[in-house]
């Protein structure tokens, strides 16, 4: 089947099937190799902007009819697509289904258009059975899914017994400028981690925070992973949050329980990848029931001086996976 995709998550949604499209987006670079297959968007933010200037831009565009991205419909046509795996839940994060539906409108072919919205784990695994059942992969869809679940409940099976008063307060950050609160399925990944995730319920979309807020609520433990941002994009932005007023006197920092997490990879990209930003975020939470996370995806947020002292050259921003 000649599939194309138009934002990462489903790309690896795509090939934890066993399948490859034929046209992905300009973000799509997981699994290794799909990023030189043809790509059919665009983004129309800076590349190399800061947080604060990126959220602008975002402002920017959505003042005019233009949106954040476009799409290669000369491309497009000659792929000739049988199946398209977009998204409705974020015009921001990803090209959407109104921009895939006008460029459908504009060529030949007549392809089915499978719109992903997920906002619960649930969600995701059960766009994974959507996907296979549009591209008569059931049974590898229901294996990966039972494989996935099978994680799922190791994690929380160490965790089940830790009271409420144990669990430390948990912020997320998937911006820093303005501050957003992780929403979506952030929360019950936090809970099955271990931790009391207070600012956002399961499902809710992220949302941008007054600092009172934050101070008010005081987290024992805070994360920042920016959506579209690896560790290094992180650090180079670190301190949208270090300068705030009262930085300093939280209770996560006093007691060094700061990390950095590549948001563009893991925490906000809704594919079987989200299993992977659990089991980094366990040993985070509950540091005394599990090993330490991977380099790769967390480090302690003091840590990324090294990232930035080490980083050669301007730093590349993920614009087009900004909130």
């Amino acid at each position: 089947m000649r599939i194309v995709t138009t934002l990462p998550s489903a790309t690896e949604l795509v090939a934890a099937l066993d399948l490859e499209p034929v046209g992905v987006s300009h973000e799509c670079d997981y699994p290794p190799g799909v990023e030189s297959l043809p790509s059919i968007t665009r983004s129309r933010v800076g590349a190399d902007a800061s947080s604060e200037e990126i959220d602008r831009q975002v402002l920017e565009i959505g003042e005019t009819d233009d949106g954040v991205y476009e799409v290669d419909v000369d491309l497009l046509e000659e792929l000739e697509p049988e199946l398209i795996v977009t998204q409705g839940m974020c015009d921001v994060c990803a090209v959407d289904e109104a921009v895939i539906a006008d460029a459908v409108e504009r060529i030949e072919a007549d392809p089915d258009v499978l719109t992903v919205d997920p906002h619960t784990v649930d969600d995701v695994l059960d766009d994974l059975e959507r996907v296979g059942r549009a591209t008569d992969r059931e049974e590898r869809a229901r294996e990966v899914r039972a494989d996935l679940e099978e994680r799922i409940d190791a994690v929380r099976e160490r965790t089940a017994d830790i009271t409420s008063r144990e669990r430390p307060r948990v912020a997320i950050f998937d911006w820093t400028d303005p501050a957003m609160i992780a929403g979506h399925w952030t929360a019950e990944l936090v809970d099955w981690a271990g931790g009391e995730y207070g600012l956002a319920d399961v499902g809710q979309r992220s949302t941008p925070r007054e600092w009172g807020e934050i101070l008010e609520y005081d987290p024992e433990l805070l994360i920042v992973a920016p959506c579209g941002f690896d560790l290094e994009q992180t650090a180079a932005n670190r301190t949208d949050l270090t300068e705030r007023e009262g930085w300093d006197e939280l209770a996560a920092v006093r007691n060094d329980r700061v990390w950095a997490m590549d948001g563009h990879h893991y925490l906000n990209r809704p594919g079987p990848r989200l299993v992977d930003t659990l089991e980094a975020l366990a040993p985070i939470v509950s540091p005394d029931r599990f090993d330490g996370p991977s380099e790769s995806i967390a480090v302690s947020f003091d840590d990324l001086e090294e990232f930035a002292s080490n980083a050669s050259g301007p730093t590349e921003t993920r614009a087009d996976q900004a909130p």
